[in-house]
């Protein structure tokens, strides 16, 4: 009945959203949505009927239609046009690498699965990881070691360590929390990842090269790093707030993990049965894949680097890299080695090997559908100019020095919250970040940083963002349940950050910039204790 009137909800206010932008259209003679706050107005409807529905795919596909009718002028076949062509097709066609690499590593889970090897690994687990604790503790400490990508990130940590969060009782949507905010916050302050590759491209500075001005921003890169203080003080309190602690209560209770559903009667079960001889496969058989993973991946990575530029060195390499290249040339060469190796070991027969393509497949269908909608609902906005609207924005605030960064961060988190992208987001500010301050002020790296911390902070609330999608499919957690419980911690998070952004600009005038993380840490370890003392008194 919820589902029934929640789906009623998102049609009547998806109708109601289109007749006013006919009437808007027809009443000004044909209006222009380009470079204007319209522009923003597609991703927002997808977001609040996401939260509304509990569903992401009709919202998506609302959102969708809204950003083809306002980017075509309200015109039947150019809305036709704008969905399939420059909507979906794009997606597909732009996302081709990283749909690639999902399906990959779906059939790498599937394999591992197969060989009774994660089955292995949680008994080895659940004798060594003693408690709760340590199972929160060792799946950060995983996450922040695969720092080369995001989306790799969200898919190894989540197939790795949730036989072992399961073994603890810890609930799916606590597990994508960590997967999420391990992944893009350690890959943007990582030098050697994707995601400063991708920095690097967006800057125009004549005095820094990208890594350069990267690696001098990621002191001031205040969400990212104090997530990680969050997660630590969080883990070793022993407690939650909010939505998450409902889904850990209800875990540590029952046993229900909220494992995603396929269906109201079955189960999704990311763990397999294994071959009909249980235990074949051991612990290193789980360990030793993920290694040639990362190890191809990484070569994959630096190989397309290097290919495209004429000379430099790691760092000039990484910094040209194209993940969507590199990611899938190493990750097809890792599923060749990986087979070769399962076989070799006997834990698996070619049939069983052959068997899991179209298992590992069928895994990610779930993620490659959100993520090709969210990714054309990204592309429509683009073309209705969200980045000029922005753009002129941002310009209208320049006489506020102090206060620019904290206001550089608000920005960012808005726009990456609504388009689902940070790459996007700090594509669209870095240029304008980059004029509005001087490159001889420290404030010039701050504001940088803000950018880059406010697109994460936004990716990571997004129900439309690729990463927190990624999350989800990496926990096998329903993705709106995953949306909501980590939306509070996140924002506590984002809300110390921005005061940490208003210290920097006060302190600046004084040359104690750096003394704003330290005051960041302290307030997010002080905020922690006030909700312990609060959620045990409730």
């Amino acid at each position: 009945m919820e589902k029934k009137s929640s789906a009623l909800i998102a049609g009547i206010i998806s109708v109601l959203m289109i007749v006013v932008i006919a009437v808007v259209n027809g009443a000004s003679g044909g209006y222009e949505f380009a470079g204007t706050f319209w522009a923003l107005v597609p991703p927002l409807v997808a977001i609040l009927l996401a939260l509304i529905t509990k569903e992401a795919y009709s919202a998506l596909f609302i959102g969708l239609l809204l950003g083809a009718v306002m980017s075509s002028s309200v015109s039947f076949t150019g809305t036709l046009n704008m969905i399939t062509v420059e909507g979906l097709s794009e997606a597909v066609a732009g996302n081709a690498g990283i749909l690639i690499f999902l399906v990959i590593l779906g059939i790498i889970v599937a394999l591992i699965n197969q060989s009774g090897a994660s089955r292995a690994f949680g008994a080895w687990a659940s004798r060594s990881i003693k408690t709760k604790v340590g199972a929160a503790l060792a799946t950060f400490v995983l996450g922040v070691l695969i720092f080369i990508d995001d989306y790799f990130n969200c898919l190894t940590v989540g197939s790795v360590m949730s036989p072992i969060t399961d073994s603890k009782k810890m609930s799916r949507a606590k597990l994508a929390y960590l997967i999420d905010a391990t992944a893009a916050p350690v890959c943007m302050i990582a030098p050697i990842s994707s995601w400063a590759a991708a920095v690097s491209g967006c800057v125009t500075s004549e005095k820094y090269s990208g890594i350069e001005l990267f690696v001098r921003a990621i002191p001031y890169n205040f969400y990212s790093i104090l997530t990680f203080v969050f997660i630590i003080t969080l883990t070793l309190l022993k407690f939650d707030y909010g939505k998450m602690k409902a889904f850990e209560d209800r875990a540590e209770a029952t046993g229900d993990l909220g494992i995603m559903r396929l269906s109201e009667d079955e189960e999704y079960k990311l763990k397999e049965e294994g071959p009909i001889t249980p235990g074949k496969g051991k612990f290193i058989d789980l360990i030793i894949p993920v290694i040639i993973l990362i190890v191809f991946c990484v070569w994959g990575l630096l190989f397309n680097g290097f290919s495209a530029i004429e000379e430099g060195g790691f760092i000039e390499a990484f910094s040209s890299t194209d993940a969507y290249v590199g990611l899938p040339w190493g990750s097809i060469l890792a599923l060749v080695v990986v087979i070769v190796y399962m076989l070799a070991r006997r834990i698996v027969t070619f049939n069983e090997a052959m068997e899991c393509v179209p298992k590992g497949f069928c895994a990610m269908v779930p993620a490659i559908t959100i993520l090709t909608l969210a990714t054309a609902l990204k592309n429509l906005t683009n073309i209705l100019g969200a980045k000029e609207f922005v753009g002129n924005a941002m310009a209208s605030a320049q006489g506020l020095q102090w206060a620019l960064p904290a206001i550089v961060f608000v920005v960012a988190c808005l726009v990456s919250f609504a388009t689902g992208t940070s790459w996007g987001t700090f594509g669209i500010l870095i240029p304008i970040v980059s004029a509005i301050f001087p490159e001889t002020s420290s404030l010039f790296f701050v504001g940088i940083s803000a950018c880059l911390a406010g697109a994460v902070c936004g990716d990571h609330c997004s129900p439309i963002s690729d990463t927190t999608i990624m999350s989800s499919a990496g926990a096998h957690c329903n993705h709106i349940n995953h949306v909501e419980t980590q939306l509070p911690y996140a924002i506590s998070v984002a809300c110390i950050s921005f005061v940490c952004y208003i210290a920097a600009g006060l302190f600046d005038k004084a040359g104690i910039t750096w003394l704003s993380l330290p005051v960041g840490a302290i307030l997010t370890v002080a905020f922690l204790y006030f909700m312990k003392k609060r959620t045990s008194k409730a």
